[in-house]
């Protein structure tokens, strides 16, 4: 659903995502080659423009960046921001700022002291890819959200996409919102998300109950961000399961 103007858009990625997100409606994939109709893919669509900040000042000028008894690193981050961010409406610029975030996030490095058993460097590849799809969601300075696609529903898509039991699911989506318990992780995200121009705010409170999360502004309502997930909540996430293909 678009109340904007859709252009499609086409990227090249550094790797080959896997063939099956050619399940979800608007995604086309093809090795590195991956082209979203926004027509196709979003269920709301009510803005074309998104901020960014360079990765590579993000990389070379901010993950090192230790806070300190002076200054807390949210503040930090968000001066990074308003010094270094731009608007753009070119979504593949997007979608390969996202790709460069999410590799340094969920790369293999963490692997080991993730303490999940089970979990594999495939499952860190598929939150790479997800998380990919998932930067195109946008919420307002003012807490509207503007943007939905599947992949906010990240454990519903990755069952579509992937192939994953609901158990495995959960499990990819524990790792996904593990920055709650690991401090280490929550402040390299942090850092990290500064690339997409805001901050991870999970959709899940208290429980995992498969409602993803998205990166908010600075200073956004996280009040009306909340309120107006519940709304579509329910209803996108049964669209989402519904792609799930059907075995004879």
């Amino acid at each position: 659903m678009s109340t904007i103007e859709a252009t499609t858009t086409t990227v090249e990625l550094p790797v080959e995502f896997d063939p099956r997100w050619n399940r979800m409606p608007g995604i086309t994939v093809e090795g590195r080659q991956i082209t979203v109709d926004p027509e196709q893919y979003f269920f709301r669509f009510d803005s074309n423009t998104w901020r960014l900040c360079d990765w590579d000042r993000v990389a070379g000028d901010l993950l090192g960046v230790a806070e300190t008894s002076e200054k807390a690193l949210d503040q930090t981050v968000l001066e990074f921001i308003q010094h270094h961010g731009y608007s753009t409406s070119d979504a593949a610029k997007v979608l390969a700022t996202a790709w460069q975030v999410n590799n340094y996030m969920f790369r293999e490095d963490h692997l080991g002291g993730l303490g999940i058993a089970g979990f594999t460097a495939d499952h860190l590849r598929m939150l790479r890819e997800v998380g990919t799809f998932m930067a195109l969601n946008k919420v307002e300075d003012d807490g509207t959200i503007s943007n939905v696609g599947p992949c906010w529903m990240l454990p519903a898509a990755t069952t579509v996409v992937f192939d994953l039991t609901d158990q495995e699911a959960e499990m990819v989506d524990e790792v996904y919102h593990g920055a709650w318990f690991n401090e280490e992780r929550r402040l390299e995200a942090l850092k990290a998300n500064a690339a997409l121009g805001g901050r991870l705010v999970h959709g899940c409170q208290s429980v995992p109950s498969q409602s993803g999360g998205a990166i908010v502004p600075f200073g956004a309502s996280i009040t009306r961000f909340y309120d107006e997930l519940r709304a579509f909540r329910g209803e996108w996430l049964e669209r989402v399961r519904s792609m799930k293909p059907t075995t004879a």
